[in-house]
């Protein structure tokens, strides 16, 4: 039994799919980051224990796999009719639960279910299980065989996702779905990041006697301005806009009476389809020198992700897509402003497409919350979907509208 279980039970619903995703709030996964599992961040491996068993008892096939010491990840299938495959990819890890009161206890208002991770992406997940747990009871197999993967990590440095692929050898996978708060529209392009410190070096001197230094701080003031008044040459991208860049922390200073000799900066920059991280970082580097010769260094980035840009012919978007418009759905894909584990999915040759109930505006907020509405309906596009990849099923993106990939689509930029 789950934690909250009379929460659990409080939550009256004509649909399993709301009880299993109350089960699964109820269950803390707030990711460690780098440090190990403890009781406020506990990491994946009591989730993860919790999607093995009740997949195992409703006949799907399912299994803990090793991502991380004590952060599992879930790997999970129904067989199919043919060898070929379609990857269905979530997290179990949740941000952090500052400001939340009950963050792990499930309230229903209004037909929306509130606690951590609701949106993000325990909607995804539930959505996921239940679509596999119909497949199983069905007396027919699914046209691909249906994976699913549910990964540790993929709120801070994404290696559960990376564990699950290095181990998935060579599995033909037709493509991917990858569950997070879209509002059931397909996202088939997204920004990727490198983030870097920026280090400025001036000479210190008492500061009684400032013009026998030279301020590291006002030499971090043009870096700053250059950085965010000049936007980066970067080509637009039809869903995207174009690449950004920000300064996101800066620290100096050695004490009150103290010229600071040394300054350092984090800088975001978000990049589009394109665009490869480690060189616009050198790009980087070579502006900042041009305006402070020999005075600016960068670090090798911290963080480094990818940008997503699936074509919109790929099998999954079409097969997608057709499942939207037969439900009656916009099927028009968009471009996101945020990573995903499908940039990753993307880079080993899977084409990806970012797709789930909820609201990407709800994530991470202190009364985090999903349309049950949206989850229910998840379930049936998924299968939908799936079926869609049959042979000879008509998934022609053009017969009911004519989204191109040639910004006519949703453009979703809020960071562009």
């Amino acid at each position: 039994m789950t934690p909250h279980a009379d929460a659990v039970a409080s939550v009256h619903s004509e649909t399993a799919i709301d009880l299993v995703l109350a089960e699964l709030v109820t269950i803390s996964s707030v990711t460690p980051r780098d440090e190990a599992p403890c009781a406020d961040r506990p990491g994946e491996q009591a989730l993860a224990e919790y999607v093995v068993d009740w997949l195992s008892a409703r006949g799907v096939t399912a299994a803990l796999q090793e991502a991380l010491p004590g952060r599992p990840n879930v790997v999970a299938s129904v067989a199919g009719a043919s060898e070929r495959a379609v990857l269905l990819e979530t997290h179990l890890d949740t941000v952090e639960v500052d400001g939340m009161t009950q963050p792990f206890l499930p309230r229903v208002a209004n037909d929306r279910l509130y606690g951590r991770g609701s949106a993000d992406a325990k909607a995804s997940l539930a959505a996921f299980m239940v679509a596999l747990a119909r497949l199983a009871a069905s007396s027919c197999p699914p046209p691909v065989t249906v994976v699913l993967a549910a990964v540790a990590d993929e709120e801070h440095a994404y290696r559960g996702v990376l564990a699950f692929l290095a181990a998935a050898g060579d599995t033909d996978f037709v493509g991917a779905i990858v569950g997070e708060p879209t509002s059931l529209v397909p996202g088939i392009a997204h920004t990727g990041c490198v983030r870097a410190t920026v280090r400025i070096s001036g000479v210190s001197g008492h500061s009684s006697r400032p013009a026998d230094a030279m301020n590291a701080i006002g030499l971090a003031a043009t870096v700053v301005q250059r950085i965010e008044s000049v936007q980066p040459l970067a080509p637009r991208h039809p869903l995207l806009g174009t690449g950004s860049r920000t300064v996101t922390r800066i620290a100096s200073g050695e004490g009150p009476n103290v010229v600071p000799g040394s300054c350092e900066l984090d800088v975001d920059r978000r990049t589009v389809p394109g665009e490869e991280p480690e060189t616009v970082l050198d790009e980087l580097r070579a502006e900042l020198d041009r305006e402070l010769p020999g005075r600016v260094t960068i670090d090798p980035p911290f963080t480094v992700d990818y940008s997503l840009d699936t074509p919109l012919d790929a099998t999954i978007v079409t097969a997608l897509r057709s499942a939207l418009r037969t439900a009656g759905l916009a099927a028009e894909p968009s471009g996101m402003p945020f990573g995903t584990d499908a940039s990753k999915i993307a880079r080993v040759g899977i084409p990806a497409v970012v797709f789930g109930p909820g609201d990407i505006a709800d994530a991470h907020t202190i009364d985090e919350s999903v349309d049950l509405g949206e989850v229910r309906l998840a379930v049936d596009l998924v299968l939908a979907t799936i079926a869609a990849l049959a042979p000879g099923a008509d998934n022609d993106s053009t017969a009911h509208d004519s989204t191109a990939h040639d910004g006519t689509a949703h453009e979703n930029n809020e960071e562009s």
